[in-house]
């Protein structure tokens, strides 16, 4: 997922370096007026564990690998605006080692940082409402929103190659290729956050910024079972 240097364009890159900064300047004005002081040092954390756990490449098919992408979790954890500059540091410090290209570092956060996090949030509340208010559906929303963030950034990938790939290959042949090795990275991607979520939930579910309308009934429950032993 991470582009390199010159394969889009300048005219797309800096349009999308454009859109990147926007975005980047949208969600420090509202993580500023979402974050607590509790959560303000674990979004460090998070960037912390997506740096780490990105570094962990597991094997998807053909002979190609995948890792986390990232956002979606983040932004169940610290909400959907922290969680976007989560993933976005990660992408900076990462491009200063040439894992993604300087020139495409705007594309880059633009589809693994604001994509995943904005994207995959919205699909996490989406799903969430029609579930029931449980810890489980906490966890399997998050587990399938995680998945399709990480194909939705594939799509924005493909839009973007359409507008602006120096490649040879066909923007049909492009797309198929990343929508389909991106679905299989999407199910890693969403088993590694389901179970992260599930193991925060389960020992502090206060720091879970997608299951804050559900803390009373979280907390009571984890009273009761604790009675009840």
């Amino acid at each position: 997922m991470h582009i390199p240097d010159g394969f889009i364009n300048a005219g797309v890159s800096a349009g999308a370096g454009a859109v990147s900064i926007a975005g980047i300047g949208y969600s420090l004005k509202k993580a500023k007026e979402t974050l607590d002081e509790k959560a303000a040092p674990l979004a460090g954390l998070v960037a912390a564990f997506i740096f780490a756990v990105q570094m962990l490449n597991f094997p998807v098919a053909a002979g190609t690998s995948g890792h986390l992408l990232g956002g979606a979790l983040a932004a169940i954890l610290v909400g959907p605006w922290a969680g976007a500059l989560c993933v976005a540091v990660v992408l900076v410090v990462q491009s200063l080692f040439a894992d993604g290209g300087l020139t495409a570092l705007g594309l880059n956060i633009l589809n693994m940082a604001l994509v995943t996090a904005w994207g995959g949030y919205a699909m996490f509340v989406v799903i969430r409402r029609v579930l029931p208010k449980t810890r489980g559906s906490v966890v399997a929303a998050s587990g399938v929103a995680s998945m399709l963030s990480v194909v939705l950034a594939s799509l924005a990938f493909t839009l973007e190659y359409a507008l602006g790939g120096t490649g040879t290959a066909s923007v049909a042949a492009v797309g198929a290729a990343m929508v389909g090795v991106h679905t299989l990275i999407g199910i890693g991607e969403g088993f590694i956050t389901a179970l992260t979520i599930g193991v925060v939930l389960g020992v502090r579910p206060d720091l879970v910024y997608g299951a804050h309308d559900m803390l009373p009934d979280l907390q009571l429950r984890d009273s009761t079972v604790a009675v009840g032993r």
